[in-house]
């Protein structure tokens, strides 16, 4: 029964969508997100694709009143091409809140992981009505060595910061996302930005708009 749970879950995942909200947590001191100038940073050695998500997530937060940069405007390129102390991360944040900044939504792959799902799948709600039906379509599990056919899920974490506020309300939001078997960087980088826009609209950090 456990092995056919855990198949059907990765199946209506593959067969619904590419990105999936799995959870999040929210600063309850802080009622609403109102940054004067927030800087968006994708944490990616791609840099089409953190042009890309960069542009569209601060595209969704100008869209709602919010004033927001993407990182690759600010921040050196030399910057995050090596690694850097806490020192020099700190200076880093003296320089970017004296432009003006005040909070950072910045967002990192956590951890990738390798599963495997029959290469046919069917959508939510599909009735077999014929044990034969059922079989035909999944006999070839006996002999088939590659019936099974690998993807990967990314791990992907979002984080809002207030870079000039005492610890406790500095943090404002972390929410994980998983990124099934991406396929190209602008429909992906899409589906990302609404999921999270939708859950900060949700718990009310950020503005609705129709």
């Amino acid at each position: 029964m456990k092995k056919i749970s855990l198949i059907l879950g990765i199946l209506l995942t593959v067969s619904c969508s590419s990105t999936k909200f799995v959870d999040s947590w929210r600063n309850q001191k802080i009622k609403t997100f109102t940054p004067k100038k927030l800087l968006v940073i994708g944490m990616t050695d791609n840099l089409t694709a953190q042009n890309i998500f960069e542009e569209d997530l601060k595209k969704a937060f100008v869209l709602r009143n919010i004033n927001a940069v993407e990182s690759t405007t600010v921040l050196d390129e030399n910057f995050t091409k090596t690694e850097k102390s806490e020192e020099e991360i700190n200076q880093m944040i003296k320089e970017i809140s004296a432009e003006g900044f005040d909070a950072v939504i910045i967002t990192a792959v956590k951890g990738v992981k390798k599963l495997n799902y029959p290469p046919r799948y069917y959508t939510i709600g599909y009735r077999w009505t014929r044990f034969g039906h059922y079989y035909l379509n999944f006999q070839d599990v006996y002999y088939t060595p590659q019936y099974y056919e690998s993807y990967k899920v990314y791990n992907i974490e979002t984080s809002i910061y207030y870079i000039n506020k005492e610890d406790d309300k500095s943090l404002v939001w972390v929410g994980s996302l998983e990124l099934v078997d991406p396929k190209t960087i602008k429909s992906t980088v899409k589906k990302y930005v609404d999921k999270i826009i939708k859950q900060l609209e949700r718990e009310s950090l950020i503005k609705t708009i129709n």
